[in-house]
């Protein structure tokens, strides 16, 4: 069966992903004469970088996710259709997908990333992990739970665990996300459990590491750290995670955590369409491309952003999985498909750093451009000015703002909502 979408006599860009990258090919694809077909999942863009502060009651899920259709509502020649993708054709130059099958001319290979558990079982079942917006909702919704029952029990090795949060990995994510739920235990929560003895609540950020923050300068992971720890946050570095039951956390120095909040953000995945050689697909499934964003040994199938690895002298690793490269090499593909029709040379990818930032609560963060380095309530106040700007839609700017000028003002976050009691999988709550 095939996708119905208009036949045209203009060549077909089809995109798979409306994230960073997605989103800015589409733009980049402007005034260009071909017809886009964009497929996702979902029928939204999700601005991830603010999924944390859905997750700690900050923001509602709405304020940080637009309406795909709503974005390019102007656009002639563009069709969004939801579904997913299944498998690439390239022989054919087809796709196939859970509604059917469509052909292209060009595709963009744009799906992003997924939370990488790296093969354990325990922490893919019973961990919390943090990319999408149902998972940040449900994140809420099991932190709420669980100081809910902290009410009920009697037993000293529940409340433990209901009251101790754990955190794995400290990466931006992680660290954003522990700094967010020590402001909660600070301003929040005593007011909505004041039964509760928030002494005993902990928040501990783990690390397999020797600090925070790894890409980043020293300066700015001393900085970090002394943030975090400031707010509560305990810190343990050097400590990898082995084991997970749902109630106690095991490390490979031997130490054991009782918690009933374990949280992964220790790493990601590139999020693979099958049909491709083996041979272009990296151990952390990301597609291998050239200096051009083609997957290798192809002639019209890119890969942008998270899924995409480009192997350089400077990044032997592949650029960093961050918005500003998939945007960057978004820029470059809708350059090379309209030089590609004009028979003009390809030009090559070059990433231009804009630099790096990550906020730790109120009137703390750091953030680095080049040689530029600081932090504090400067840092901070560029971080929201930054993400303010980026955000898609007028509303939720407005929205987004009026929530942090709220909480600023009155150290509240009014959105604890459970409206989805969460059941973690195999396990009755």
């Amino acid at each position: 069966m095939e996708i119905n979408v208009p036949e045209v006599k203009i060549p077909r860009i089809v995109i798979i992903g409306c994230g960073f990258g997605g989103l800015e090919l589409v733009k980049a694809l402007r005034n260009v004469d071909v017809q886009i077909v964009l497929i996702d999942k979902n029928n939204y863009h999700t601005f991830q970088p603010l999924l944390y502060q859905v997750a700690t009651a900050g923001l509602e899920a709405d304020s940080i996710a637009y309406p795909i259709r709503q974005i390019f509502k102007q656009r002639n020649n563009f069709h969004f259709r939801w579904g997913t993708v299944e498998k690439v054709i390239p022989e054919q130059n087809k796709i196939v997908t859970s509604i059917g099958e469509l052909k292209y001319d060009h595709l963009v290979i744009a799906t992003g990333s997924t939370t990488n558990f790296f093969g354990n079982k325990d922490f893919e079942q019973l961990g919390m992990p943090m990319k999408n917006l149902v998972e940040a909702l449900n994140l809420r919704s099991l932190i709420l739970q669980n100081f809910e029952k902290a009410l009920l029990t009697t037993d000293t090795r529940e409340l433990e665990a209901l009251m101790t949060v754990v955190v794995v990995g400290a990466g931006p994510t992680g660290v954003e996300l522990a700094g967010a739920i020590c402001e909660l235990k600070k301003h929040v929560l005593p007011h909505d459990y004041p039964e509760l003895d928030f002494r005993k609540m902990r928040v501990i950020l783990v690390e397999n590491g020797d600090c925070v923050l790894q890409p980043m300068s020293e300066t700015s992971r001393v900085k970090a750290r002394n943030y975090l720890e400031q707010l509560g946050c305990e810190v343990w570095l050097n400590t990898g995670v082995t084991k997970y039951d749902g109630m106690v956390v095991e490390t490979k120095n031997g130490k054991q955590l009782l918690t009933s909040n374990f949280i992964w953000t220790a790493g990601v995945k590139g999020v693979i369409v099958d049909g491709l050689k083996t041979e272009v697909i990296n151990s952390k499934q990301r597609f291998l491309i050239d200096e051009y964003c083609l997957i290798k040994g192809c002639e019209n199938i890119y890969a942008i952003g998270d899924v995409a690895c480009m192997v350089t002298e400077k990044y032997p690793n592949g650029h960093p999985q961050v918005a500003p490269v998939a945007m960057q090499q978004a820029q470059l593909v809708g350059k090379n498909i309209r030089n590609s029709f004009s028979k003009k040379a390809l030009s090559k990818f070059e990433y231009f750093d804009k630099g790096t930032m990550a906020t730790i609560g109120r009137n703390r963060a750091v953030v680095e451009a080049g040689k530029i380095k600081f932090g504090g309530f400067t840092g901070w106040f560029s971080w929201m000015a930054l993400h303010l700007m980026l955000l898609v839609g007028f509303r939720n700017k407005i929205i987004v703002f009026i929530n942090w000028l709220w909480n600023y003002l009155n150290y509240d976050r009014t959105i604890r909502l459970i409206v989805r009691p969460f059941i973690r999988k195999g396990k009755t709550e």
